[in-house]
């Protein structure tokens, strides 16, 4: 998938090459539709939760999902201030997410608690493998600070999550 900086708006001269520009948008692209999918798993276990701790799991999720719709919102914008043009459809999402859906699982709170641990330590290794090529290919120090962010705020979740599971 090639992402081409916007053609109707100036192109940012922030002192990295259009190429690397483009390789930074790519990065955070698939990002997004990881954090779209994570965020859409998170609710549909929101909505389906059940068992004796349904009302903190229900909340804890809740919670959850409202951090990754902050981060979407954030990882979108940061494509933006890179110049390029946010995906935005499901399609575009399902093609480049690097997560697994699982249609018409609904299982107990322990498998919901696994899947979402899994989910958030695949996107933490991803967006470790971000930052270094980000380093190596881009030289665009921001991105590299924000995958940064993005990956401790997933590494509390995911040790909040394995808490529920120890």
């Amino acid at each position: 998938m090639g992402f081409n900086i916007n053609q109707y708006y100036m192109k940012p001269e922030i002192g990295i090459t259009e190429k690397n520009l483009e390789k930074s948008i790519l990065i955070l692209s698939v990002i997004l539709a990881d954090e779209v999918v994570l965020y859409t798993k998170t609710r549909k276990f929101h909505w389906n939760v059940r068992g004796e701790s349904f009302m903190e799991l229900h909340k804890l999720f809740q919670q959850q999902y409202t951090e990754l719709e902050e981060t979407i919102d954030l990882v979108a914008e940061r494509i933006g201030k890179l110049g390029g043009e946010t995906i935005g459809t499901l399609s575009e999402f399902s093609e480049i997410t690097r997560l697994k859906e699982h249609p018409g699982k609904y299982g107990s709170q322990k498998e919901m608690l696994k899947e979402l641990l899994s989910d958030h330590e695949t996107v933490i290794v991803e967006l470790r493998n971000g930052i270094e090529g980000s380093s190596e290919k881009t030289k665009d120090a921001g991105t590299i600070d924000f995958l940064t962010g993005l990956m401790e705020q997933h590494e509390t979740t995911a040790w909040v999550l394995r808490r529920y599971l120890n």
